[in-house]
């Protein structure tokens, strides 16, 4: 969890709903270039792709110089920060790192960019892809239904939880009540929630209200799992990872006590992020090709792996809460990012981590463990482009 974004963004008004422009096209199917498996992967000189070379190299140097120091390389402040940890974290991390991505092809790329390490809350963007493929399997009918329609595990019973649905989870409304893993969703308690506690308050009508909450988050992934009956990471693997040529590095780590009978087997159920340890563990490469699939409206080559109307649907804002669609950051009103297009949009993790996509520019920039502001880096690249 992304802790001073997600307090900044939530001093914003709360956005009346309103439509995205549809993003633009890009290039003509025909011409449009998707890399091969693993290291076969193009690159293209600055100049061939459309950049300045000069500027551009002047805001890869800007990036390398801003290494976090939010996040020890030994996750040594971890638990201040976020709370006791549930799984396990690496021993250590590798240095700011990333990737700018023109038409598909690798213009520029710094750092240890193939080390998979915990990526925080951009886990919650693939949570949301997963709910899209949920929906188009028919395994949900419509995303507006309450999930107590689907789920009878006994995290739905009460009045107030009936009343979730998975819109609901995916925009960060559920104003779900109860614990998951020894969490509780009221995020009360210094010991389990370090930095990130708060002051009780009163619950809210599901839907009314925005709240970052990694437990209602939780709470999701183990609903989706009771309907796919089958580990996420697998469904993620086979259904988007194998199918846009992913490393076999990265992991999906659950936490220690979040195994649950499934069909008579356990099954770890996975988080939204790596708040209290394990999560999505992904190298910059495999994080670049998930924005470039987004990038893409969901197609990889001839294949629609992604429904094109989920990718709309996810990156429009909803009625309540910051500029924020189903897990994904937006830039609809230009206050998150104000030098990028109101199209663009954004996976943030803590760190920083930050997979950003811009169709009008053809663009995807990942770039990790900075303690810069993702603007900065983006005005910097977009003043490059010719």
């Amino acid at each position: 969890m992304m802790l001073s974004r997600a307090r900044f963004l939530l001093l914003l008004l709360p956005l009346l709903s309103c439509s995205r422009p549809p993003h633009p096209a890009g290039p003509a199917t025909s011409a449009v270039y998707f890399p091969g498996p693993g290291n076969r992967w193009q690159h293209r000189q600055p100049e061939q792709a459309g950049f300045d070379k000069a500027r551009l190299a002047e805001a890869i140097t800007w990036a390398k110089q801003q290494e976090t120091t939010q996040m020890a390389p030994d996750f040594s402040t971890q638990a201040e920060i976020f709370g006791q940890p549930l799984g396990p974290l690496p021993a250590s991390r590798a240095a700011t790192n990333g990737l700018i991505l023109r038409h598909g092809y690798i213009v520029a790329e710094w750092g240890d960019t193939e080390r998979a390490d915990p990526t925080y809350s951009v886990a919650k963007s693939v949570l949301s892809t997963l709910l899209g493929l949920t929906q188009e399997r028919g395994l949900i009918k419509d995303i507006h239904d309450p999930v107590a329609n689907y789920i009878q595990d006994g995290g739905y019973d009460s009045a107030h939880n009936r009343k979730v649905t998975w819109e609901h989870h995916a925009r960060q409304t559920s104003e779900w009540q109860g614990e998951m893993w020894g969490k509780n969703a009221d995020f009360v308690g210094r010991e389990a929630f370090g930095k990130g506690e708060r002051k009780p308050r009163t619950l809210q009508e599901p839907g009314s209200y925005y709240e970052y909450n990694d437990v209602r988050i939780n709470r999701f992934a183990l609903s989706l799992l009771q309907l796919w009956r089958r580990p996420l990471p697998e469904v993620f693997r086979t259904e988007i990872m194998q199918p846009i040529g992913a490393s076999s590095s990265w992991q999906w780590v659950p936490y220690q006590n979040s195994t649950v009978p499934i069909d008579g087997k356990p099954i770890a159920s996975v988080s939204g992020g790596t708040r209290w340890g394990g999560g999505l563990w992904i190298s910059s490469r495999d994080e670049a090709r998930f924005g470039y699939l987004f990038l893409r409206q969901g197609q990889w080559q001839n294949r629609q792996l992604v429904p094109r109307a989920w990718v709309q649907q996810a990156t429009t804002p909803g009625p309540v809460g910051p500029d924020y669609g189903y897990l994904w950051w937006l830039n609809t009103q230009r206050k998150a990012w104000t030098d990028a297009p109101a199209t663009s949009f954004a996976a943030l993790g803590a760190g920083s981590n930050t997979i950003w996509v811009d169709p009008e520019h053809d663009l995807v920039i990942v770039w990790r463990w900075h303690n810069g502001s993702p603007n900065e880096l983006i005005k910097r690249v977009l003043a490059a482009v010719q």
